[in-house]
């Protein structure tokens, strides 16, 4: 019945009624979580002034973690208003997913999926001096929170904010959210407008059904009734080559490390350009969803700095962005350490660094920028970009460069992942042994050797100029959580088209004929898999057609009366 409510509910968004079951702030909850104001108060440090909307509950150890993460370091010196983007993990026991984020993740690209563990933190601080404070100076954040990882579209919603707060006060802010309570819901393939205190953005949710190459991007339609103020090209992409122009001769290590998993700790002045680098190294291997934790600001206040920085083991699988030189220090014994510009400075560095550093090497605060790892890589270098992006830096705009470097990492990326996706698809039983009167076939297992020797006729060389040892990359990826969220994504897919075309040949037999003859012990355990069916439609309405569901019910129906009485009564119990 809930499942029908929310369909019902969103069929209703569509068409721009709101349904008489949607409570005040339901819109606002599509979006975002709450938004806070955090401040520094003399005596307690960074301290939560304002949660909006006010029914809205944070766990303690969520608003401290918001708290410290709302500032950059104290000895970062970030004067004027800056802004960066941070996530967290949420607390257990709250995790429902929303009716809303459940329809998006169906039809969003996997990469771009709501995660009902980790919240993320849209950030707009400023420090100015004021004279009339004790300390000397002005600092409070205005902090976005949410469960969607729209970080090019909530970067562009909290510098619209923010200001207007800091300006007017508390009432702008629930202006602000009252806008946002008004807006459509994210549905995937839809261009939507947002309007936004006396401005309109427009954005086009992505969809899993997007051709990423060989296509350009759909064109956004500018609607003549609503002006579009701010046309957003992307809703969650940030400007690749800009967060990596300082260490362009290594990008293609990067993208290997970030491909199989490695911990990575982005060291740089200050949390815009770590938030930055942290959001494009996720993006790099797009569309693989990143499986592993990353944090795009940490600092050493986080609930999970201990569990990070251990040298009791060895480092987890997670990208820290960090500016406090404390970590220089202590996560020197990481394995790969990206250092962008200096510590003791904001801003990077213009000058691409050539040579790579071993990790050993990193010498806390006189390090110099670069990329400290002791990482060989299994690809050779593609030259050939490298020289086409120093070759446009005099002449084409950022946009054209950060487009040529996406473009090729996105082809590089499925070149790695279709021969991964063929051979997934070569384990799907045929379907003429799909039969009405079994139970429906399983996928064969992954076997990563036999996968493997398929590499040297049809693997990535075939999409790909990259060179090099392929399959010693793959065998890499296999022990990976990016491997093993890859696997789990495409068994759930694969078995739920399974049961579907199950479903089909159940609903096109004739099962009363076939149980005429048969032991009660088998008529019985056909009605438990017709029941089990009947589940799985109920559970997938969206995906299964209602006439198949009406065909089963009528099957079991008819069975249960051809049974003897007595049996009858059992089964209808």
């Amino acid at each position: 019945m809930e499942e029908v409510e929310g369909v019902l509910s969103s069929r209703l968004e569509e068409m721009g009624v709101k349904s008489p079951t949607m409570l005040p702030w339901d819109r606002f909850s599509n979006w975002l979580h709450c938004a806070c104001v955090v401040t520094f108060d003399l005596e307690l440090g960074q301290a939560m002034e304002l949660i909006y909307p006010s029914h809205i509950k944070l766990t303690e150890k969520e608003k401290m973690n918001i708290c410290y993460l709302s500032f950059p370091d104290s000895n970062s010196g970030c004067m004027g208003d800056t802004q960066f983007h941070f996530r967290i993990r949420q607390c257990p026991g709250r995790r429902q997913m929303l009716q809303a984020h459940s329809q998006y993740n169906r039809d969003c690209p996997v990469s771009l999926q709501s995660d009902s563990a980790h919240y993320y933190g849209f950030v707009y601080f400023r420090q100015t001096k004021d004279k009339t404070i004790r300390r000397g100076y002005f600092q409070k954040s205005v902090v976005l929170i949410s469960r969607l990882p729209f970080v090019s579209l909530f970067s562009q919603l909290v510098g619209i904010v923010a200001p207007e707060y800091f300006e007017n006060g508390e009432p702008s802010l629930e202006a602000a959210c009252h806008d946002i309570d008004q807006w459509p819901m994210p549905l995937p393939g839809d261009t939507l407008n947002l309007p936004i205190m006396g401005t309109v953005i427009q954005v086009r949710v992505p969809c899993c059904t997007d051709k990423v190459i060989g296509q350009p991007q759909p064109r956004i339609p500018i609607p003549h009734d609503i002006p579009a103020h701010t046309i957003l090209p992307s809703l969650h992409e940030v400007d690749i080559y800009s967060a990596f122009q300082s260490i362009l001769p290594h990008i293609q290590l990067l993208w290997e490390l970030v491909l199989v998993g490695e911990p990575i700790v982005v060291m740089a002045a200050s949390p815009s350009v770590t938030s930055n680098c942290v959001q494009a190294l996720i993006n790099l291997i797009a569309p693989l969803r990143y499986c592993s934790d990353f944090r795009p600001y940490f600092t050493i206040h986080d609930s999970e700095f201990k569990e990070y920085t251990t040298k009791v083991q060895a480092p987890p699988s997670v990208i820290l962005g960090v500016t406090n030189p404390f970590f220089a220090k202590t996560l020197q014994h990481w394995p790969h350490i990206i250092r962008i510009g200096e510590m003791g400075g904001i801003g990077s560095s213009p000058k691409p660094f050539n040579k790579l550093k071993k990790a050993s090497a990193l010498k806390t605060l006189d390090s110099k920028p670069g990329v400290y790892t002791r990482y060989k890589a299994f690809l050779s270098k593609d030259k050939a970009i490298l020289k086409r992006l120093i070759k446009g830096q005099m002449h084409r705009p950022v946009e054209a460069q950060n487009a040529i470097l996406r473009r090729h990492y996105l082809e590089l990326t499925q070149s790695f992942m279709i021969p991964l996706e063929r051979y997934m698809a070569s384990l799907m039983p045929l379907q003429r042994n799909i039969s009405p009167h079994k139970a429906p076939p399983h996928l064969r297992p992954f076997d990563p050797d036999e996968f493997l020797r398929t590499v040297e006729t049809s693997g990535p060389q075939l999409t790909s100029g990259t060179k090099g040892d392929w399959e010693g990359l793959y065998r890499r990826f296999f022990r990976s959580p990016n491997f093993e969220g890859w696997y789990f994504e495409r068994q759930q897919e694969v078995n739920k088209k399974l049961q579907i075309l199950h479903m089909d040949v159940l609903c096109s037999a004739n099962l009363v004929d076939w149980v005429a003859d048969k032991e009660e012990v088998e008529v019985v355990d056909l009605i438990l898999r017709l029941r089990e069916k009947m589940r799985f439609a109920g559970n997938n309405q969206l995906i299964v057609a209602k006439d198949s569901i009406q065909k089963l019910q009528s099957h079991l129906d008819s069975i249960i009366t051809s049974l003897p009485e007595d049996l009858q009564v059992v089964l209808k119990t």
